[in-house]
């Protein structure tokens, strides 16, 4: 079946079904690592790894690949045994129990439907598994089809429905079994991009709906701020930052996340010095090889250590150049720099002008709305001056 000819799910209705308290999961669980190192042989996957995950949130386990974050997930779910440390499931370390008793269900990236097997008896697995009666077996499967908007998918094959309806009957696999926690890994990386972006709005109301513990993987970042109430960002088997979404996209805490969350234009240099700011922070000033100082707001280290500053795009000013626009503003909270344009992007409501600096050739970006660019009437190859707040530039000490 053609993804656009897929049926819409009442999940995303504004009418969808509560469920009843035979298909209600078990009370959401939350998840805690405690100094959890993972090594195969001579090389160290996870290394000592330290996180709280409160119960009935969404977290997503979020980095490049190679970082920790599946082996992470599955040290949680008993698919992968700790080398050292606990896991803790609630308030009972399960360490030493296999998958099947630490009440969490795992939701694979390829689904591992039974491709011979037909939905309703996919579903019906796990509870068979667990020796549930008969006639419960059948109220929970027919509860949770209908739910998921399958019921009329359970007579058929898992080929016979859409990516978007395997993940579905994927879904309604796990949550059928009642677990404390659902853990998924990359769920919709199979899925194009309208339907990615569909199926996550669905995977939030259904974790919103049951209140259950939800730990994802992934290494979309555009994901994990859509569904996220917390993101452990992970670097070769370290955890860079836990933070909200919110946080993060404005508070990046390290280089490695300014980069990898989006386009942060990052200044190094070292630290000149530093003054109170207010809501204990300090107002940093950095030297920066060929472009001088720049000021920053954040947690001061020593003066001449390395560290850098980051600003968002859409936080720059662009002003068309003139004389004087490279010497330093009057006000210390300012930043000023002088860049030429390399291209320029038009991507619908929002305009990505592409730069070099005159000093040093870093390229930067600027993102602005598409109405405002025009009225600029800028051009490629034109010098412009750059400016923005101390305020909106994030100390990175490391």
């Amino acid at each position: 079946m053609a993804v656009s000819a897929e049926r819409s799910s009442p999940i995303a209705s504004q009418t969808q079904p509560s469920p009843s308290p035979n298909s209600v999961p078990a009370a959401a669980a939350g998840v805690a690592l405690r100094s959890v190192t993972k090594k195969y042989g001579t090389v160290t996957a996870i290394e000592n790894m330290t996180l709280d995950i409160p119960a009935g949130i969404y977290c997503c386990l979020l980095g490049p690949s190679g970082c920790g974050k599946t082996t992470a997930l599955r040290m949680i779910s008993g698919h992968e045994a700790v080398t050292s440390g606990q896991v803790l499931i609630g308030d009972r370390c399960v360490n030493d129990l296999p998958a099947a008793k630490r009440n969490t269900a795992m939701m694979f990236q390829n689904y591992a439907l039974f491709p011979h097997k037909t939905i309703w008896q996919n579903i019906e697995f796990g509870l068979k598994m667990q020796r549930v009666a008969n006639g419960e077996r059948r109220d929970r499967v027919a509860e949770i089809l209908e739910l998921v908007g399958l019921s009329h998918t359970a007579e058929r094959k898992p080929h016979q429905l859409s990516g978007g309806q395997q993940q579905r009957v994927a879904l309604a696999r796990a949550l059928v079994t009642r677990p404390q926690v659902l853990m998924l890994d990359e769920p919709l990386s199979a899925l194009d991009e309208n339907l990615r972006v569909r199926m996550r709005g669905e995977l939030r109301k259904i974790q919103k709906q049951f209140g259950l513990t939800f730990i994802q993987v992934t290494h979309h970042v555009e994901e994990a701020f859509s569904l996220s109430d917390q993101i452990v960002v992970m670097n070769h088997g370290l955890i860079d930052q836990v933070a909200t979404p919110s946080q993060l996209f404005s508070q990046p805490a390290s280089q490695f996340v300014a980069k990898f969350i989006g386009d942060n234009n990052i200044f190094s240099g070292k630290v000149l010095s530093s003054t109170p700011h207010g809501d204990g922070n300090d107002l940093i000033r950095l030297d920066v090889d060929g472009i001088g100082s720049l000021y920053a707001v954040g947690n001061s280290t020593q003066p001449g250590t390395d560290a850098a500053c980051c600003v968002r795009p859409d936080l720059l000013t662009l002003e068309k150049s003139s004389a004087d626009s490279s010497l330093p503003s009057s006000s210390p909270a300012a930043n000023t720099l002088t860049a030429r344009i390399t291209q320029v992007e038009l991507t619908g409501f929002v305009t990505r002008v592409a730069l070099i600096t005159t000093a040093t050739g870093q390229p930067l970006l600027h993102t602005l709305r598409t109405v405002d660019f025009e009225k600029l009437a800028l051009q490629e190859g034109q010098t412009v001056s750059l400016k923005w707040s101390a305020n909106d530039c994030v100390f990175l000490a490391h």
